[in-house]
């Protein structure tokens, strides 16, 4: 087996390991999961969560939209495709609007076909002792305004349908990601990208994980979505391997069109959920944009390093 392979699988291998091993630490940790501790536990719980708000955010603008941008302009150019129509944005449009229209539509049928338990909130945010709570068209019944709380919660934060979505968009990026890895052809570079993709994936699957056990996904489907996120690069890296050996040219345009509809969907993700639920939660305001910034600053010195 040359060495360029050896190096490849070592990277398959080493993105499979460290990428379950952070995804698992707020799946598995059980502070992570409660909410009811103390005032601290969940000032804590909540900075934390607005600190992978801003890696997710940073995410969306250095990481996913420049690649699937640069990736689709190659392709474009390559094939002389000329269009007097921005056509890679309209494609994150198109993933953006996808996911909105399912999500209405899911929510739609639930409204429409539900009871009034089925509507309640998927999730209430207890993390600053409150649990806010306002429905359309309806009145908060006299066991909860007896009860002396003030309830503040966005009905439809951190849905099992959202946290679908954020996983799906994270989900194809990284297998682009692991193919980028597999279509090298030194293992210099092999190396240098892999240890990029090692550092900052070990931070987003973090961030993730502590996105989806904060929602009412069950711990058996976070388990599985950890799992699943873990397999995509390395999946790309062994579709890369596959090319390489077989000397086929890769289906680039297709590619670069998935890439464009995951960056949309990302989109909606990042700006419609994520940042929403952080921002909107009551208490500590400054402090919660202050570890979005964080978060953020911390990805954006990660591409800046390389």
């Amino acid at each position: 087996m040359e060495f360029l392979l050896q190096v490849k699988i070592g990277a398959l291998v080493g993105l499979l390991l460290l990428t379950l091993f952070f995804g698992f630490i707020p799946a598995r940790v059980t502070w992570f999961r409660n909410t009811n501790g103390t005032e601290t536990h969940r000032t804590v719980l909540s900075l934390i969560s607005c600190f992978a708000g801003g890696v997710l955010l940073a995410a969306c603008l250095l990481d996913i939209i420049p690649d699937y941008l640069a990736d689709i302009n190659t392709v474009l150019d390559s094939n002389m495709i000329e269009v007097n129509f921005p056509l890679p944005e309209f494609i994150m449009a198109v993933g953006f609007f996808t996911v909105l229209i399912l999500e209405r539509m899911v929510l739609n049928c639930r409204e429409m076909g539900g009871t009034v338990d089925e509507r309640a909130p998927l999730i209430q945010d207890m993390r600053n002792g409150h649990a806010h709570a306002h429905v359309h068209g309806s009145t908060a019944s006299p066991d909860l305004e007896s009860s002396g709380h003030h309830v503040h919660v966005d009905f439809q934060a951190h849905s099992p349908f959202r946290s679908f979505m954020l996983f799906l968009s994270l989900s194809l990026h990284s297998v682009f990601e692991g193919l980028a890895i597999g279509l090298q052809n030194t293992d210099s570079k092999v190396l240098e990208i892999c240890i990029a993709i090692l550092v900052h994936k070990s931070i987003i699957v973090f961030s993730l994980s502590v996105k989806l056990v904060q929602s009412a996904v069950s711990p058996v489907w976070v388990a599985a979505y950890i799992g699943v996120f873990a397999v995509m690069s390395p999946l790309g890296i062994a579709i890369g391997i596959s090319v390489m050996e077989a000397q086929l040219a890769a289906g680039t345009l297709i590619q670069s069109i998935l890439e464009g509809l995951a960056a949309g969907t990302f989109i909606y993700i990042t700006f419609l959920e994520i940042l929403p639920h952080e921002l909107n939660s009551p208490g500590k305001q400054l402090l919660k944009v202050l570890f979005i910034l964080l978060g953020f600053t911390v990805m954006a010195a990660l591409t800046f390093l390389g």
